[in-house]
């Protein structure tokens, strides 16, 4: 794996991105052009100004971009995977809380080797670079929620232009038809009014939450509980949301390790919770009770 970093000081761009692209399954290929990709791809998304907003180095975004291509259809032309990670870190702590832990099986895309990368705002001419630039703005988005109420709108808006700049396009991913779970409906879901109280809770669990339980740590707690309401409201409006397994994915360990040191009233209406709108983790939520015993 070719690790590649930034070395330099002083005013940064928006993303501190790791990108790591693995060809590993296709027989036969020319390694050197999986390589070539992961060092295009770096420089795209890290230097890249993404916002008109000042970072220094150290408020830069941390996030994992990891990439695993299965088929090579033409010399030029590969599909796969891309998992997309953001983690955020936690005030006056050396915690990094996950935000964003998803993967998307509609990776296809066209790469020419040393062809200058060119991302374009109004259509979808490069595939790869769209994605790319798609989940630059989600990582974005629920970044700035997470600090302040509805901050990542502007970021989650310039993701839905990519979207509808990509319904003609023959790559899958974008249209609302293909599935319930993919491009289209994550955005969908962020910007609909209606599923409005997840934003809530996303600004609500870090910033109310997460945050200040280093100096008050029961506060912070409650804080993080109280959230979860808004999560249950959102799952009792439409329970197969895709936006709800995108929490869960990134939250569940988290919450198990937040709560299994809880009061027992909240560690129960926690868990109540929990139970209802992710079933599918109940046994890991299990957990919580049992880490309370034995503390």
């Amino acid at each position: 794996m070719l690790v590649l970093m930034l070395v330099g000081s002083g005013m940064a761009q928006e993303l501190r991105c790791n990108i790591s692209v693995s060809g590993q399954q296709i027989q036969g290929a020319n390694r050197n052009v999986f390589q070539t990709m992961q060092a295009d791809l770096y420089e795209f998304m890290n230097n890249r100004k993404w916002t008109d907003h000042v970072y220094s180095m150290d408020e830069r975004i941390e996030c994992s971009i990891y990439i695993r291509l299965t088929e090579q259809l033409s010399s030029n032309e590969f599909k796969g995977s891309i998992q997309v990670q953001l983690r955020r870190p936690i005030f006056n702590s050396d915690y990094e809380t996950p935000l964003l832990n998803i993967k998307d099986n509609d990776f296809h895309v066209e790469y020419v080797e040393y062809q200058s990368m060119e991302f374009n705002e109004t259509s979808n001419r490069d595939n790869l670079t769209n994605l790319m630039a798609y989940y630059a703005y989600i990582i974005l988005g629920m970044d700035y929620d997470s600090f302040s109420p509805n901050g990542g709108t502007e970021y989650f808006q310039k993701a839905q232009q990519i979207v509808n700049n990509s319904q003609n396009v023959r790559y899958a991913g974008w249209k609302a038809y293909e599935s319930e779970r993919n491009r289209y409906w994550l955005v969908e879901n962020l910007l609909n009014k209606s599923y409005a109280p997840f934003r809530d809770c996303t600004y609500q669990y870090h910033r109310m939450g997460l945050d200040k339980m280093h100096e008050q740590i029961e506060e912070g707690r409650a804080a993080v509980a109280e959230s979860l309401r808004s999560i249950q409201k959102v799952f009792r409006s439409r329970p197969s949301l895709y936006i709800l397994q995108i929490f869960f994915d990134a939250k569940s360990d988290e919450l198990v390790n937040i709560f299994s040191k809880s009061y027992p009233d909240e560690r129960n209406r926690v868990m109540t919770i929990l139970n209802e709108v992710d079933p599918s983790n109940g046994s890991k939520y299990e957990r919580i009770n049992k880490a309370a015993e034995e503390f």
